[in-house]
Parts: C-alpha cells; structure tokens; sequence
C-alpha cells in the first residue's frame, strides 16, 4: 500500500528580496509539517509552481491546472499537482511591484477611478491579481484524481461550501492504495464525493493514458521515431510548448515508448525559468520549456528541438541520431502509419467499404505502445541467452556478453544496437531484467514466446495488425481493469466563477485540526497487519536461441557444406600425419577459413583432439595448426563477435610440440599478434563466461557436472540451464539457514578468485611476446598502449604504484626494455583484475593477495619463455625457397643484398590471374636487392599451381617517386608483417612485405640506403656518373689524357669568362655564383694559366659584329659548332658559322656567338641562331623583357613556306605586351625599360623583315593549311589532314558548352572554355558559329581575317591580358591557356594510380580504370598539346611565322616547339633526326632535366614532373595515327621513356649545356672511347644495339617526303601508352638489353633429369612474357633465321640492315621493270598497298602464315578498280614475294611440276584474285593456294575435264597495268575459268604447260 498523497502545500507570491519587480514563491503552509521518514520534502516546490516566473497580472485570469515531475536524489520521481488561481494582491505585494507597473497602472490616491480596459476585471481600476497554487506532492501518478482533488478543495473555497478544509485536507493525507494488483478502490475526501481509483495490474508497465497517441498527433510518425532513437542513444531532447500540461505528457510519452528500458538520465518535464542554465548541461535529457523561452534556447548546439505547437523536430548538424536497423526501420514505420491512418490503406480503392471506425485516442495511445513493444522484442530477441549469471548470492550479478548478442544477431555494423547495448538504459535493463527469479509481465512473455509468431507474421500487415490489437488490449487491461465503472462525484465551481468576486482570500488552516487527522490514521495503520500481498515469483522464460535479424544469405559461402569437409579432411590429414595431402588442401582451407561456419568447424575439430587437456604435436603439425588458427584469428575483430577467438582460447594452451627435454612450445607464442587479446572486453567476457560454468558446476547434481575444463564451450542446452540453476538458487534461498548461507556465498567467491588466477596466467601466455626484443610490437598493439594512459583502475594509485615498483626491484631483471613489456602486462592483468573482481564481489583482501601474485605469475611466465626462445631459435629453419640472384649490368654493384620478402598484388588484374587468364603470378616469395642503380625483385609464386616461374619485377632507383611503410600480411602464414610500398615513375611498384627472418633494422638499413641512392646530395653521384670510373665518389672523374689545349683547359676557360661575367651582370638579373671548382675536391690542376684574357670581349660596348674572334674563341667555336644545333642549323639553311663570321649579308639569318660564355642566358646554348640585322649587344638588352632571360631565337625555318619558328620564355611585364598596353601614354623621358621595350619591338620587326615578302591578293587565311583539301573544288589530295582548334562534341562528355569558335578550345583551360573575345572574334570572324566538324577537322578555310600577320606570338593567356590589337604592327599575340607544370604533376599522380593502383580494387569493373584514368585528365594534356602545336604548325604551313613563348620557354614551350618540328619536318622522323631534335630543343635549350627528376637531394621537394614523357606521349600518339612516317618503333620512345629518369646514362642529367661544360660533361664523350666499354650516351647505345638487332626500326617506315603531319587531338582519338600499362614478369622492364635476354635459369638440382623430350610449346602469358620477344613479327623472325643459317653454314652473318635494305631494294627494282609507276611519282615503296593513301595509317597486313617461320606481305601494287577494300589488299597475292625466300629451299611434301601467282576472276559477280597455283602432272590437276606458303588447298581444276586453253580479254576488275597478252582463259566442261599473268612471258609460259600437262595424259 502507498500513500495516495505525500504533502499538501500552499504556495504564494511573495516580494523578491532584491527588490526587482519579479516576485518569488513562498510556502505558506504544508502538511503534514513533519517530513515522512520513507520519503522527505522535496526542495525547490515553489519554482516549479510558477515555471514561468511568479509575476502580478493585472486581470484575474481562469484557475490552470499542470503536473510537474521532480527527480531526487534516489532517482525517485515525484509528482506535483499543482492547481493554480489568481487573487487581489494586498498593497504590500503591490507597493512591491509598483515600479515596474507604474506605466501601466497609473495610481492616484482619491483621484477619480479610471474605468479599465479589460472586461474580466471586475475589481477596481488597477487592481493587480497575485498568483496562489495549490500542491499535492505524490510517488504515484494519478493526475486525473489529483485534478479532482485540488478541484475539490478550489471549489469549497470559492463557492464557500459548508465543509472544512481542514478535514477534506487530512483525509486527502491520510489516502492509501496498493500499488498494483488491478483492484478499483472508492475514495471520498468527506465532501459528499466519490472518486474511483483503478490499480494497474502491473505496477512495471508504464502508464500513458492518452500522452503516446497526442504526441503522434502533435510531431508525426518520422519525427517521433526520430526522438525514440535519439533519446534511447543518449542525445540531449528538448520539448517545446505554450501549454504546461503538454509538456508533461509529451514526456511521459516519450518514456512509455521507451519501455521495458527506463530512462536514467535529467527528466524534467517542466523545467522553470530560472533554471534554463540547466540544459547547456553535458548528460543527455529530455526536458520540457514554455515556449515563451524558444529564444534562450537558440545557441544549443548539440540539443534536439521538438516544438508540439508547430510539429516539427529539429535536428543540430552536429548531431548524428543512428536510425533502427533495416528492415526495422520500414516495418515500424509502415505499422505505426497502419495504427494512426487505418485509412490510407482505403485510399486507392475504386469501393471503398462504408466507413471504418477508428479506435479511441485511448485505445490508440495503447495501439502505438504496443508496436514499440513489439520492436523491442524484436530488438532484444534472445538476450536471455547472452546473460552471465557471474553471482548467485548473496545478491544476483549479471553480465551480458555485448558482442556475442551482436554477431550472433548479425549487428555488428549497425551503430543503434552497439549505442544502445553501451546506454545506462541498457544496464538498467540487464540488472533489473537479467535476474532469473522474480515476476514477470507482458515484455517477458512477448521476447519469451511471440518471437516465432513474429517472424511468421513478417509479411501479413494483417496478421502484424491484429498481434498489435492484442497487445494493445493487454495493456489498455493493465491501466483500466475494470473499464465500465468510472462513477465520479466531484463537486466542480461554477462557471466563470474565478470572475466572481471572491468573498476572502484562501484561509490560513489550521495545522492541529489536520496534523490530528494524520497521526489518528497513521496509528491505525501500525495496529493494522500489513495487507502486502506477496509478489508472484517465477523462473523467467528465456525463449528460444537468437536468430540474425536479416537472414544474409551470402553467396561466396553458399556452398559451406563442401568448405567445411575440407577443413575436416585437412585436419584429419595434418593429425594422421599425411603432410603431403594436408599441404595441398591448406591453400583451399586458408581460404574456406574467411567464412564463419568454417572457423567454428575448425575450432571443434581441434577440440576432438585434445586429451587431457594437452596434444603433443610434432613440428610439421605444429606448424599447420599454427597456421590455421592465425588465419581464423586475423579476421576476429577486437570484440570477438562470434566466439572464434573464444573457442580457440583453450586450444592454443593445449597444443604444444617438445623442443627439447624438459622445454615446450605452446600455440599461444605463435598467436600472439592478434588485437583481440590486448581488448579488456574480451577478456571480461571470457571471465565470465568460465566464472559461470564454474559457479553452474557447484549447485548441479554431482551425476550431472560437467568437466568444468571446458570452459566456454558448453553446449546451448546446458548453457541454458545455468540461469535455471540460479533460478531455483534464488527461490531456496531464503529458506536456508543462516551458515549455510555463508558457506554459499564463500565458495562463490572462491570460484570467482581461482578463475581471476587462471584468467591472470591466460593473459600473461597472450601478452607476453616470445621474443622480449619485440616489445615495441606488443606496446603498439591496440589495447595496451591505449589502457596505460586512460587507467580505469579500481585499486587506488598508490597500492598498485607500490606493487609495481616491488615487483621491479625483487625480479632482478637488468634490461630495461623486456622490464618494460613486464610492467605493461602487469598492469593491464591489474587493471582486468581490479575490474571483474569488484564486479563480482571479491573481498578486498583476496584483492589485495592477488595483485601480489600477479607479477609473479608474469614472471614465471617470462622466465620459461627465455628457454622456448632459445629452443625454437635452434629448431633447423623450415626450407625457404632459394633466392635468386638477379643479373646486373656492367658496373652496376651490389648495395644491399637480398632481403627475404613476399611480392604482393598490386592491383593489376594480370599478375593475379585477373582477366588475362592464366594463374596467379602474384603473391611471389623472393628477395628484393638494391644495387647501385636499380632496386630487384626476383622470386617464385607462392601459390603451388603456377610451377617454376621466376617472377622479376625491377625499376632504377632514380625513377622512385613515393616510398611509404604499410602493415600487410604475409600471404602464407597470414601474420601481420612490416612492409614497404615502393612506387616508380616507370609505372613499376613493388609492394613488399617483409619475411618475419628479416628484422625491423634491415628493412629500415634498406629504406636508408634507397634513399640516399635516390637522392644524392650532388650529380656526381649518379649511377651514370660513378659508372666504371673507380674513384671515390664526390670527386669529379679526371679526364684520360690531355692532348693539346685539351678539353679541360677549353672547358675550364668557359666557365671562367663565364664568371667574369658573371660578376658585372645587370642588376636586373639575379646573380647566380655557381660553387667554385676548388671548393668539389678537384686537385689544382697543373695546367698553366691560359694566357689570353677575354674580359673585355664582353663588354657591351665592344660586342660589335664586326670585332673578330680571337685564337681560344675560335677554340670553344669549333667544338660549339660540332654540337647537334650547328648540324642542324646548317640542315635547315639558318646559315653557318663561317658565314656569320663572313658576315654575308644574304642570309636573313646567322648564327650569333653571343652567349657562347653563356653569359646573357645560362639555359641557352652557346651559339643561337638571331635576325642579320640585330647587333650582339642588343641581344643583352632584348633578354631582359623575358622571363630567364630566354629572348626569341629561331629554332626551325620551313623549307617551303620559308616561315621560321622562335621559342623564347614568356614575357615579363615590361616589352610588347607593356608597349600594347600603354601605347597612347605621354613618355617623359626614355627610361632603361623603354628602350629594353625598344629593343625587343625592334627585334621583333627585324624577325618579321627577315622572312620573304609576299602580298597575297586572295587574302589566303593563316588557318587554313593551304593544303589541297582546301582549294576550290579540287579533288582532295587523299593525305591531306586538317585539324581542328575546336573542340568536337566528342572530346569529352562534360564539355557541353564547347565553344564554337575555331581557338576557343585552345584558349580554354581545363574543362570550361570560353572564348576570348578581343583576338580571338578577330581570328574567328564570321565563321563563329559553323557548327564543328566531326573528329576536329576545320569546317571553312575563309574563317580568319583577310590581312594574316607576318608573325604570331603564342603567349600565356594570363600574361596577354588586356592587349589591345594593333592594326599596324605586323605581328599578332594568340593568348591560350595551357596547363602549369604542377598540373602536369598532380596529372601523373592520378595516372600513376590509375595504371599501377597499389591495391587490388574491391570490385573488378573495367569502368573503374577509365574512370580513373578521366579523372588523371592525363589524356586532357596530350589533347591541348596536339592542339597547340597543330595550330602551330597550321601557321607556318601558311607562310606565317610563330614565336612560342610560354611560362620560362623550357617546358610547355620545349614540348610544342618540339612537336611542332617533328610534325612539320619529316627528318625528324628518322632515327639520327629524332635524336638531333632532343639534343637540340630539350638538351641545349636547357629544359631541366635534373630539376624535374627529382635527381639530386635539392630536387627532392619539388617532386617528379614528366615534361619529357608527356612530349614522348604525344610523340606516341601521331606515330599510332601516321605509322609509316616513322623510321623508328614504338618501342624507341618507351627505351627513351625509361632512359630519361633512370640515370643509367649521362645524356639526361643535368638542367643546361652550361652546367654540363661545368662538370666536364660536354665534350668528354669526344675523348678518348677506346678506355672505357661502358655506354656513357644513350645515343652511342642505341647506336650500337641497332646494329646488331632491329628492335628500334620500324618496318612500315615508308615516308611521303613532303608530308606535313596534322594528327587527330580529340580525346577520343587517343589511345592509353602501353608503356604505362604492360608489365614484363619473366625479366623486369625489358628496356636494359643485356639484362632481358632471358630470365636468370632456374638451380639446376629443381631440373628434371632424364624422361620425354621436352615438347617445343610455349605457353605465352600477357603479363609475364615479354610478347614482342616471344613472338616477334614476321619480319624479325626471318632476319633471324636468316642470321642462325648463316652461322651454321660457317659465314659471317651480314648486318640485318643491309640484308633488309637490300630486300627492299630488289623489290623496288622488280617494281620499276613492270613499267609501273606511283601516280605521283614518288618511288614505290616497299609496303605501298593498294589501299586509299588515307587509309594508309591504319598500317600493312603482317600476315603470320601457319607455318611459324614464314609470311605473306600484301607487297601488290597494282591499283585494282575494285580492290580498295583492305579485304583484298590482305589477301593479294605476294607476286615477288620470292626475293625474300630465294635464300633457302622450302620444304616440299608433294609434287609440284609448275607454280606461279596468277589472277583469277572469281564466280559471277565476284572480283579477280590472285592466287598461288599449282601444276600438278602427277595428280594430274591444277590446284590454288591463297599464298605460296599455305597448306590448305583452296580448289582444284581437274584437268581431265578441261577442253581447250584459249587467249582471254580483260574483263571488269581485272589488273589493270598488265598487258591484254596476259589474259587466258581455261575451259571445261562445267566452266570457264579465266586468268591473268603479271605479264606476257609467264602467261605463255603458263598455257605451254597446261598444254603439255594435257597433252601428257
């Protein structure tokens, strides 16, 4: 029984004490007056009262009436009713508030009344109301019977009935009711009234009356649900509302959802005014404001609003609520809409059935209860099954095992189930809950035994719909058990009777009268027996086992059944001792072990083999055990969810193998390096799970107990019954006497302390390392390193400091380092220790005794592991596979020997067997070597299938771009290993984890070593440079031998003037003092000081043309004018230094020796080519408008249009663009800028008056290409090409907004273009909107405006801007935009990636590559590059000449300018012209070569950028479109691709020509050769590899002398460089010759001996084979054969050029004697088929014949009407194909009497062919072969039916350069055949031997 009411309180206004015009509540009386021992006064009534502040109101407004809930200490919840009315202030209250009101109420004493405004005001003008409430303060909730009391008391007061207050006051007190238990009880407070009150049944469910169903009502489904999850995750809520009452049931609402768990946290439903600091509180709450305060609660930032009034819920960015889990989510949603809207279902319904009647807003308040109810169950399903019962008695302690509950659930991921299992709620729950013997209600039954009935219903909204009702009537039986009497009497007041004038305010009471009452009742109590009605205990159902709440059926394990017997037969195998067989399932095993039921297999199998506690194995079982328990392992995650590292526990003490007498290993010191076992949840959970078996043990029948050994491995049924046991236990108890109660609860504890010493012992195996110098790896490990700062330790600091430090000092241990480890296993024991013990209620001091023996137990431990260490150290290591010693080059050195390592995946699809097919190459185990110039790895699969391939994957050291360390694991014993990823700028990457045999200080010596080998602090020491010279490094290498002025006195002269220069430079340039010579170590030189002094040659003033050249210039002359420019230049006709000197004044050009000390600009070479007219010493004051000092120099000059080509860098402010800009501005007076400005604009006039003069009257446009395409209605040349500067539709699929204009796209950056408008509309004209062309071409030639400048300048959008055209000048500025460098940087990143990813990808698309690699934007580049220089290359064509002048002129300038050469010159395209190119533009104009790759340790920041391997791409690109323009192959580019980071040759080093006659570089090749074999140059190796293999030519090499190139640039045009793409296994990078002749063979004992012959197949594999070395074209393959049969008949072979050149040249012969000539009389080449010429890009038909060592060229040039398909140039026949097999004899399997080429015209309809034919006399017939070579005969004409051979005619389509005398037909009796000879002669020749054939038979 309780009290109905605990006080009655009266609360007025009172004055505030400060004065203020806010007034404060005082208590004016309370009863009783003394506080209830069981249930004190609670504090703080009379702010809750007023929540919004006590205040005077000037009107008497109606009576209100709220409950307030306020919280005590003991979590206690109390109720305050509180009825509040208005009554006249008296004049104290008032004079109180006077000033605050005085506006309002203006008061004067006998001045006339003011009539007031207000209506309900009855009293006089001003009269104010104060505020008084009535309390009643309760444990129990019964709001409506406290409205009717407090009502009642109200009533009597103002109606004045006959009644005493006092009395109705005292029987209110003196009210008592039962709890619960469903009875009704009739009260009456002794005023003639009645009042019922209904008990619920059950006093643990809540009770909500209509509260659930308002605030769907008022916040809506998707908002409530919201709250549900944010308040049972623990999130700050706050309600909103004007209405008090609301409020109070919003959040008693709220709280009936939550049911069974219960709110913990702040809950205050009504929170007053002054409190509001209260919710910037950090704990979660749910609390409710007047939303008069909605302002104040604005700057909450981590706090959800829900506002009542307005609906809405408001969720702070900051804060994430985790939704219910699928399919939860949905089915609650749909089921609360089903219950609020029954109508929605109806909606759709062509009949709609006549109405249905919706429930009461109190039958659906208890509809909506019941769907969470519901939820709930579904949630928290099978929790019985995860509890642990840890204690029995005295009191129940109960775990639940989180994780267990989780896996087994299928939860794992899902964030709301893990935040509510870690809630208070949540351990309320268990503790309340978990206890298996106590009473039970709905939420018990329904989780018990509607689990089944729930999962059936899933799908039958239905049946769902009705299961609800049920619940819902249960619950709405509970709050109304007797639902048909509710006969209320209460008296109520009259209406509008608080308008009445009251007679007398509320009386004072009298506290006797009702103090009197009280006691009388209490008396009368105490003599009355109790009437508790003992609770009804049961055992609580646990229902049936958990299920996963989604059934996942995961299809990779689908087939689990076959998994698990192969994890049996392997274990089977591995413990009868069939290694071999166990060997082959492991692979399948390792793999089977990723899924769950594999590793419970596993875990059991293990377990049938354990006697005794103990399995002695022996070392190759031991190691397969091992093995696959740290593969079942590395997938636990640190909770262990599914018991996998739960169930090994016992297992990995209990197998062991002898390592010698007296010293066992135990698994555990192979498992260690897991995270599970440094978690302190794990190991709690552990705890107890054993504690409970233990403690089951105790209290079952001897005959039933099991072998408590088992630990956690208890079958379910028993496991069940441990909560039974402690069921009963709790039911006997309290019958039990008093010592045998004790003697219980000590062997309880008992239990509890020997499984704290075994768990101590337990942890101390799994945490303490075998090796104790591995301590860092245990420290870092996850659990302990974090458990050492965040101490959550129960015992206090100072005992458990002290037992460390005794335990230091007594163990004697010296070194430091393994103390270390000790003392950090020692506390993480402790801290576990502390925790289980206090939870389970052990004594403090058995506490106490054992944290002293923890440290002896770590101790012994470590101890006995110092043996095993020692003892497995001695164990003979298990047979690693050999490593394989790579080959190195001449001169390449060992650094670092082999470190043992596993070569892992790396995200290329072919090495692991991906799409190319084939088996897997990668994982491979081997050693990486480091030499002095590459880093190897070389190694066998470790995967048993792939048989004895070497696997070789290699890159130079200077092409590393990014090292980073990883933790991966090793791919066959699966343990987490140290690594390093290693990625190259050859698209190589070696991702490597080291061997366990390989320690942390070798893998860190190798990281060192790399690095210093990558970065060296200077460029001497390069590879290239400590090649073959035996000096020390950091010491220049001497020069062999001095002859004559020698080129060390030449060279040490250059770089002196240079720095007298150097020293009077303008101050405008930045000085740059190279390092003397003295300061590198090189030894004084013995030379005598060279006597001729040059200082003042450079003085400006005496820098005329005319002063001559004196002995020693002529010197550095003549060795300037060997280098590759002056070749050129003299090439190009840019004049020669002789007639510079000469001064012939025809030459427009010459070749200036100005910077020939490289004084004016250190990039530039020596000699340069400038206009006749400028002066030398203009050129010092020129160079100062450019950027490095870059001025315009010509580079090339085109033979035709005589238009010359400038580069320069880009401009600096001053200079034309400064001229353009401030032409009309008033000069003052002619400053130094102006006349540098002067100068340059005179220069560039002098460049414009150099060229031809030409007047073109027609107004030719510059664009247009002047090619034939574009002249009137000629018929199109078929090789013309023109390229657009659009950008077609197709470039790229975001490029929507192309501009039309013909420059848009070269201007525009990036994606986004945009036209600019001033040059680029004058360019444009009126062509703007022609719609672009497909594939880029130009739609108009007349698009540009009629006048074309003399010169373009083709400069930097951002620097041109705002430059005004100029009509007069006769040059032109073209701004684009191009990309910067660092773009082209961060570009190669994303390739990089996207070729060589670094990771095996999570799904396998061929999208994902593409993808990638759009977004590189890499192609983007090549695009605007192509684009640039085919504009460009437009220009000069037209007669136009350009000056490219980009960012400093030595990247994107060099690579245009360079493009531009090669596109326009056809000599560039041969070998020696390619090479001229890149010693001219990227060498000697000094692109930066050391700078951008990152050589030297200076150049480390600024990271790899590839300007040369974009220009190499591009160069790749025109060579896939134009195959037979190139004389050189694919594969030059890729060697130069490779070459020119790798260091290997001194070519590429360095930034300029001035830095390379520094060093000596320059002109040392010029030496003396013979010394030295090593290459220096990597043109002297091409040169030489040429001419012993024809790797670097291309066959198709077949030029059109006067071809200009203009390549499609489109995006969709390119195609992806193999070079990043194609991967070499067998070998490594097949670009170091001598290294890939083969891979290293294999040690010879691994050779079979003996058996079959081995067959001569090859299997060729795409990622592992070199393709082109394996199966070489046809062509290759001949030159070779030819090669081996000369050297086996004894001659010296010939060169495999003048072999094929001599081919080519009998072939050209053979052509010319059929009188045959090229319609544009170019001579035939060899290739020339009889495709269109436009077409001829597409390349020839190398036809393999079946026959490996042959082929068939279409070589056919006769121009066939009707065979310009490429069908029939395939199939033509090789007519003088014999040249090339006249060499040797073809082998002859039958007879042949006679054999030719003849055409023959097909059946009707079909068109001529030629055909190989065959006399056969023998067989008598005449049969035809597709070519000479082919086996398979194509028809035959027997000739026994052939009737005359008659001269034929031609006919349509046949041959037409072949003589009419040719032609013959052949007749038989079912046709006519007709034929063509090639000519006169062999048709005769033909139809003689028919004619003898026939006239034989």
């Amino acid at each position: 029984m309780a009290r109905l009411a605990d006080y009655f309180v009266l609360v007025a206004f009172g004055p505030h004490p400060r004065g203020s015009g806010e007034g404060q509540g005082q208590i004016l009386q309370r009863f009783p007056e003394k506080d209830w021992e069981d249930n004190p006064f609670p504090q703080g009534i009379e702010l809750f009262c007023q929540p919004s502040g006590w205040q005077l109101c000037p009107e008497r407004n109606p009576p209100t009436f709220f409950v307030a809930v306020l919280t005590d200490i003991n979590s206690e919840r109390h109720y305050c009713a509180c009825l509040t009315f208005w009554e006249p202030a008296d004049p104290t209250q008032e004079a109180a508030c006077n000033e605050d009101l005085t506006d309002r109420e203006e008061e004067e004493e006998g001045g006339p009344l003011r009539q007031s405004q207000s209506p309900t005001v009855p009293g006089p003008p001003g009269q104010l109301f104060a505020p008084k409430t009535l309390v009643l303060v309760s444990r129990l909730d019964h709001a409506e019977v406290f409205r009717n009391s407090l009502g009642l008391i109200y009533t009597i007061h103002v109606e004045g009935l006959n009644v005493g207050l006092e009395n109705v006051i005292g029987n209110l007190l003196t009210c008592t009711i039962p709890l619960a238990g469903g009875s009704q009880r009739t009260i009456s407070l002794g005023a003639g009234d009645r009042q019922v009150i209904q008990i619920p049944l059950a006093d643990s469910l809540p009770i909500s009356r209509c509260s659930v169903a308002l605030l769907f009502r008022q916040l809506g489904i998707t908002n409530v649900l919201s709250l549900f999850c944010a308040a049972l995750t623990e999130h700050k809520v706050l309600f909103l509302s004007r209405s008090y009452q609301r409020l109070s049931d919003a959040c008693r609402g709220l709280l009936a959802l939550l049911f069974p768990l219960r709110y913990s946290f702040t809950y205050v439903p009504i929170l007053p005014a002054q409190l509001l600091e209260v919710l910037s509180t950090p704990t979660p709450f749910i609390i409710g404001v007047n939303a008069a305060f909605q302002a104040e609660t604005q700057e909450l930032l981590d706090v959800i609003i829900a506002d009542l009034d307005g609906g809405t819920v408001t969720i702070p960015e900051c804060v994430h609520i985790p939704p219910l889990p699928e399919p939860l989510q949905s089915q609650t949603h749909s089921l609360l809409s089903m219950v609020l809207d029954p109508e929605l279902e109806l909606a759709d319904l062509a009949f709609p059935p006549p109405s249905t009647s919706t429930s009461s807003l109190k039958m659906q308040d208890k509809e909506l209860r019941a769907v969470f109810l519901r939820l709930f169950a579904q949630l928290l399903q099978g929790y019985r099954w995860c509890l642990h019962m840890v204690r029995i008695h005295p009191e129940p302690v109960i775990r639940f095992h989180k994780a267990a509950f989780l896996g087994q659930r299928g939860l794992v991921e899902d964030d709301f189930l893990m935040k509510v299992l870690e809630g208070m709620a949540f351990a309320g729950f268990v503790s309340e809950r978990g206890v298996p013997y106590r009473p039970i209600d709905l939420f018990d039954e329904l989780v018990a035994h509607d689990v089944a009935r729930m999962r059936a219903d899933e799908n039958h909204p239905q049946r769902v719909l009705r299961h609800v009702k049920e619940l819902a009537e249960q619950l709405y039986k509970n709050e109304n058990p007797y639902p048909a009497v509710a006969m209320h009497k209460v008296q109520k007041p009259g209406e509008a009777s608080h308008l009445r004038r009251a007679p007398r305010p509320f009386p004072r009471l009298d506290e006797g009268t009702v103090q009197w009452i009280v006691d009388q009742a209490t008396a009368k109590l105490q003599g009355a027996p109790p009437a508790v009605k003992a609770e009804k205990k049961t055992t609580v159902p646990s229902g049936p086992p958990m299920t996963a709440i989604l059934e996942r059926s995961s299809g990779l394990h689908g087939n689990s059944a076959r998994r698990l017997e192969v994890v049996r037969n392997c274990i089977s195998y591995v413990f009868e001792g069939k290694m071999l067989e166990a060997k082959k399932l492991l692979p399948a095993v390792l793999r089977a072990l990723k899924g769950r039921a594999a590793r419970r297999c596993l875990a059991q199998e293990l377990h049938l083999h354990v006697q005794q506690n103990r399995a002695v194995l022996d070392h190759q079982q031991f190691d397969f055990v091992v093995r696959m328990m740290n593969c079942c392992l590395q997938d636990c995650t640190s909770l262990d969810e599914h018991g996998i590292a739960a169930a090994l526990l016992p297992l990995v003490t209990a197998f062991c193998r002898k390592l010698s007498p007296g010293v066992t290993q135990f698994a555990y010191s192979c498992v260690q390096e897991h995270v599970v076992w440094s978690t302190p949840q794990f190991w709690e959970a552990m705890f107890y799970g054993d504690v409970q078996t233990h403690i089951r043990a105790l209290y079952l029948e001897p005959a039933e107990d099991q072998d408590p050994s088992q630990g956690g491995e208890v079958s379910a049924q028993n496991e069940s019954s441990a909560l039974d046991v402690a069921s009963e236990q709790r039911r006997l108890w309290p019958t039990l006497s008093r010592e045998k109660q004790q003697e219980l609860v000590q062997k309880e504890e008992s239990t509890v302390f020997s499984q704290a010493i075994h768990y101590a012992n337990r942890m101390s195996y799994l945490l303490l390392p075998l090796d104790s110098s591995k301590s860092r790896l245990l420290r870092d490990r996850a659990g302990l390193g974090d458990l050492e700062s965040a101490s959550n330790s129960l015992v206090t600091n100072s005992m458990a400091g002290s037992v460390a430090e005794s335990y230091d000092t007594e163990s004697g241990f010296e070194d430091a380092e393994s103390c270390d480890v000790a003392g950090a296993v020692v506390r993480f024991i402790n801290r576990f220790v502390d925790k289980v013990c206090t939870e389970s209620g052990v004594t403090s001091d058995h506490l106490k005794g054992l944290h002293v023996m923890v440290p002896d137990i770590v101790q012994m431990h470590i101890e006995t592991l110092e043996a095993v260490h020692r003892e497995s150290k001695r164990l003979p290591p298990i047979q690693k596979p050999k490593l394989l010693r790579p080959r190195l080059l001449p001169g390449e050195e060992c650094v670092l020997d082999g470190l043992r390592v596993y070569l892992l995946p790396d995200g290329r699809e072919e090495g692991t067997g991906g799409s190319g097919g084939g088996p897997a190459l990668l994982p491979a185990e081997g050693a990486v070597f480091l030499t002095t110039y590459r880093v190897i790895f070389t190694g066998m699969p470790t995967d048993p299938l792939v048989g004895e391939q070497v696997v070789v994957r290699s890159f130079p050291v200077a092409a590393l771009t990014k090292e980073k360390r990883i933790n991966v694991q090793t791919p066959v014993e699966q343990l987490l290993q140290d690594g390093l990823q290693l990625r190259s700028c050859t698209f190589q990457l070696l991702k490597m984890a080291f061997d366990e045999e390989v320690g942390s200080d070798s893998a860190e010596l190798f990281r060192k070593q790399l690095h210093k080998l990558r970065y060296p602090p200077d460029v001497r020491g390069t590879f290239a440079l400590t090649l073959g010279s035996m000096h020390t490094p950091g010491r220049p290498p001497r020069v062999a031998k001095d002859k004559g002025p020698s080129l060390r006195t030449l060279s040490r002269n250059l770089v002196k003037n240079a720095k007298k220069t150097i020293g009077r430079q303008y101050v405008t340039r930045k000085k740059y003092n190279p390092p003397s010579w003295e300061h590198r170590g090189q030894p004084p030189l013995e030379d005598q000081e060279d006597e001729i002094s040059v200082s003042e040659e450079l003085e400006p003033s005496t820098l005329t043309p005319s002063s001559a050249l004196k002995p020693s210039d002529r010197m550095t002359m003549s060795s300037l004018v060997e280098r590759a420019c002056c070749r050129d230049y003299q090439r190009l006709g840019l004049g020669t230094l002789s007639s510079s000197l000469s001064r012939a004044k025809s030459e427009p050009f010459r070749i200036s020796p100005v910077n020939r000390m490289y004084a004016i600009c250190r990039s530039y070479p020596g000699l340069l080519i400038v206009p006749q007219s400028i002066q030398d010493n203009a050129l010092q004051r020129v160079s100062r408008c450019y950027r490095q000092n870059r001025f315009p120099v010509v580079c090339w000059r085109s033979g035709r249009s005589k238009a010359v080509l400038l580069r320069s860098g880009g401009l600096h402010g001053k200079g034309v663009v400064g001229l353009f800009k401030a032409q009309n501005a008033p000069s003052p007076g002619q400053s130094q800028a102006d006349s540098s400005s002067l100068e340059q604009e005179k220069y560039l006039q002098a460049v414009v008056s150099s060229m031809p003069r030409y007047a073109d009257a027609s107004g030719r446009n510059t664009l247009s290409g002047f090619s034939s395409a574009h002249m009137s209605s000629h018929v199109p040349s078929p090789r013309a090409r023109v390229t657009t500067l659009s950008n077609p539709m197709a470039a790229s699929a975001s490029r929507r907004t192309a501009p039309r204009g013909k420059w848009g796209s070269v201007r525009a950056s990036g994606r986004s273009s945009g036209l600019s408008t001033d040059v680029g509309s004058r360019l444009a004209g009126r062509d703007m909107l022609a719609p672009p062309q497909a594939n880029g071409a130009l739609p108009d030639p007349g698009f540009l405006r009629p006048q074309r400048a003399a010169l373009y300048i083709i400069g930097d959008k951002a620097q041109l801007k705002g430059v005004r055209p100029d009509p007069l000048q006769q040059w032109e500025l073209v701004p684009i935009e191009v990309f910067e460098v660092r773009q082209v940087k961060a570009s190669f990143k994303k390739l990089l990636k996207a070729c060589v990813p670094g990771c095996v990808p999570a799904e396998l698309s061929p999208t994902s590559f593409l993808r990638s690699l759009e977004e590189s934007e890499w192609l983007v580049q090549i695009h605007k590059l192509l684009q640039v220089s085919v504009l460009v290359v437009e220009l000069l064509d037209s007669g136009s000449s350009v000056l490219v002048s980009l960012e400093d002129g030595w990247d994107i300038t060099t690579q245009v300018v360079s493009l531009v050469q090669l596109l326009s010159d056809p000599f560039y395209r041969t070998l020696e012209g390619f090479r001229l190119l890149v010693e001219k533009e990227w060498l000697s104009f000094g692109h930066r070569f050391s700078h951008r790759g990152a050589h030297t340790l200076a150049g480390q920041s600024s990271g790899f950028t590839p300007v040369f391997l974009q220009f190499l791409d591009c160069v790749y690109q025109i060579h896939l479109q134009f195959p037979m323009e190139f004389e050189f192959s694919p594969f030059y580019l890729k060697f130069l691709g490779y070459h020119h980071v790798s260091r290997r040759f001194r070519t590429f080093l360095l930034d300029s020509d001035y830095e390379r006659i520094e060093l000596g570089l320059l002109y040392e090749e010029k030496g003396e050769r013979k010394a030295q074999q090593v290459c220096r140059s990597v043109w002297e190796y091409v040169d030489r590899l040429s001419k012993r293999t024809p790797v670097f030519y291309n066959y198709m090499y077949a030029p059109e002398d006067t071809e200009v190139l203009r390549p499609y640039s489109n995006v969709s045009n390119l195609k992806v460089w193999d070079f990043y793409t194609e991967e070499t296994l067998a070998e490594g990078p097949p670009y170091d010759w001598e290294l890939a002749q083969g891979p290293p063979e294999p040690p010879e004992e691994d050779r079979p001996d003996g058996g079959a012959p081995q067959s001569r197949r090859r299997v060729v594999w795409p990622c592992y084979d070199s393709r082109p070395r394996a199966q070489p074209d046809a062509i290759s393959r001949l030159l070779e054969e030819l090669q081996k049969l000369e050297t086996e008949l004894g001659r010296p072979p010939e060169r495999w050029k003048d072999t094929w050149d001599r081919v080519k040249a009998s072939q050209r012969l053979e052509g010319r004697s059929h009188g045959r000539s090229d319609g544009r009389g170019t001579p035939s080449s060899l290739l020339v088929s009889s495709v269109p010429h436009h077409r001829r890009s597409l390349g020839v038909y190398l036809q393999e014949g079946p026959v490996g060592s042959t082929l068939s060229l279409s070589l056919d040039q006769s121009d066939q009407s009707s065979g310009s398909t490429a069908s029939s140039s395939r199939q033509a026949a090789c007519r003088s194909a014999s040249t090339l097999y006249s060499q040797f004899q073809t082998a002859e399997s039958e007879n042949r009497s006679y054999e030719g080429t003849l055409y023959k015209k097909g059946a009707f309809m079909k068109p001529w062919k030629a055909r190989w034919f065959v006399l056969d006399k023998t067989k008598h017939q005449l049969r035809y072969y597709d070519h000479r070579v082919d086996k398979e005969c194509k028809g035959v004409i027997d000739l026994a039916e052939v009737e005359a051979v008659v001269p034929g005619t031609p006919t349509m389509g046949a041959p037409k350069t072949v003589d009419e005398k040719a032609f013959f037909d052949v007749k038989t009796t079912r046709r006519v055949y007709n034929f063509c000879a090639q000519d006169v002669p062999s048709a005769q020749q033909w139809v003689d031997q028919i004619q003898g054939c026939l006239s034989d038979a």
